[in-house]
């Protein structure tokens, strides 16, 4: 499967020039190619497969359907969404809830708008394994993204460090919630790639090349040799920052 091949140290994909589809029920936007949607130049960046950004209206939803061998992390935006699967786990995702599915063998699952009156709003994430035919598992967490503004949260991590999500991949995720004023920094290990997706309203990304970029919610930036990343906002902002092999 061929996958972003990053000429440049910084590369933006505009949620503008995303795959769109509106089925009704369903409002969501591709990051990357899936389902009907294919672009051949963004079918992945490293282990990260899929970025789909939903909107998913009231008592609607994904009937019983089945994945395997692949990592699903779901990060829950407005609403709630409710899980059911096939290995007897279940809950409701709310707002700074992380959600982590390890398909593995194969899983079946629902996923609903929990809500009669709400939409659902959600990122749905999907990292290839570093291993196939393992043991499918489910584990969701609550992290209060937003009552730790101003910094980066790790809810996702290869060694479940720090009470994150353990993750079959050598990935971290992390999150962060930005008011105005805030800056966050990260610097990448050597021979490490990014990812940072914007979830919600707008930041100014600067990196170690001196570029600076004013991102909108459901922009994405690729980051290659890339030794440190500042995210600040003049308003207010929440990030996904993907630390990648």
């Amino acid at each position: 499967m061929s996958q972003l091949q990053q000429v440049e140290k910084v590369k933006v994909r505009k949620a503008e020039a995303r795959g769109h589809a509106n089925y009704g029920w369903l409002n969501t936007h591709h990051t990357f190619s899936f389902a009907g949607y294919f672009d051949r130049e963004y079918m992945g960046f490293r282990s990260l497969r899929v970025i789909n950004e939903d909107r998913v209206t009231p008592g609607d939803g994904f009937g019983t359907h089945g994945h395997r061998d692949m990592e699903i992390i779901t990060y829950v935006l407005a609403g709630a969404l409710e899980h059911r699967d096939s290995i007897g786990k279940g809950g409701v995702l709310y707002p700074g809830d992380v959600q982590h599915m390890s398909t593995g063998t194969g899983i079946m699952h629902s996923e609903y708008n929990h809500s009669r009156s709400e939409n659902v709003h959600f990122l749905q994430i999907w990292l290839q394994p570093n291993s196939k035919g393992l043991k499918p598992t489910y584990n969701q967490r609550s992290f209060d993204i937003a009552k730790n503004s101003g910094k980066l949260n790790l809810v996702v991590a290869k060694d479940g460090r720090d009470e994150a999500l353990k993750v079959n991949q050598d990935v971290d995720l992390f999150a962060g919630a930005l008011k105005q004023g805030d800056r966050i920094s990260y610097a990448f290990p050597a021979n490490r790639y990014g990812w940072v997706q914007v979830a919600r309203g707008e930041v100014d990304i600067e990196v170690d090349t001196d570029e600076k970029l004013s991102l909108k919610a459901g922009d994405g930036v690729a980051l290659s040799e890339i030794k440190e990343v500042s995210i600040s906002t003049n308003s207010n902002g929440e990030i996904l920052l993907f630390d990648l092999a």
